[in-house]
């Protein structure tokens, strides 16, 4: 692997993972001794995250990691929609329908995953990142898949702002039992619902945890 691969895998998983938090200052010098690569590959690794939105340079600081703004949210949301509930459609006319059997089963149980032994959730997530796959597997559409994939990125980010809620992460595995099972069954329209039904229920738990009126149009559009 190139250095600048390695560079930029590694800072693209310490800011997706909250170790490198919105806003750190990514000096080239800092990076390239902690890193142990010259200042070129950094330079290139910082180039690709910054078009995918994950860093972004910042006047008399360089370039820092990029923020997450609630304002975005609603405008994120629309498009996790309307990727989300055709991939849905796609997946359930096109699956293995006993792929999705067994996700259901799984998660249906999902919830005994979500304990105060493992806080950072990481076998639910990867559960849930199961259902990803699958379903990417089933649509079998390179370009949705790319599309996916790049806002999956910033959703794992977002997450984080929902504080790893215990209630709302067993009521989202529920929901997404209910998405694995309307794909089992081939039935697209219900896929779709279930889709709309979790990612309503995602996005309202992701604004409850700010105060209503620092964001008030995504409020006013919710309660439309």
């Amino acid at each position: 692997m190139r250095a600048s691969e390695r560079a930029y895998a590694t800072l693209r998983s310490d800011i997706i993972d909250w170790r490198l938090t919105p806003g750190t200052v990514l000096g080239e010098v800092e990076l390239s001794e902690r890193l142990g690569v010259s200042r070129t590959p950094i330079r290139e690794a910082l180039a690709k995250l910054t078009a995918e939105g994950l860093t972004e340079p910042q006047s008399g600081r360089g370039m820092v990691v990029s923020q997450i703004s609630l304002d975005h949210l609603g405008e994120l949301f629309e498009l996790r929609s309307a990727l989300e509930c055709r991939a849905a459609e796609l997946a359930a006319r096109r699956c293995d329908p006993e792929v999705f059997k067994a996700l259901h089963r799984k998660l249906t149980n999902a919830g005994e995953l979500i304990t105060d032994e493992d806080p950072t959730r990481t076998d639910y997530y990867r559960l849930a990142g199961e259902l990803d796959n699958a379903v990417d597997a089933a649509v079998g559409n390179h370009y949705l898949n790319q599309a996916l994939k790049n806002l999956r990125v910033h959703l794992v980010r977002v997450r984080r702002l929902g504080k790893d809620n215990p209630a709302r992460l067993r009521d989202a595995a529920r929901e997404h039992a209910a998405i694995a099972q309307a794909i089992a069954n081939g039935n697209s329209a219900v896929a779709s619902a279930a889709t709309t039904v979790h990612l309503d229920n995602s996005l309202r738990h992701l604004l409850s945890t700010s105060p209503q009126e620092t964001f008030p149009s995504i409020f006013q559009t919710l309660k439309r």
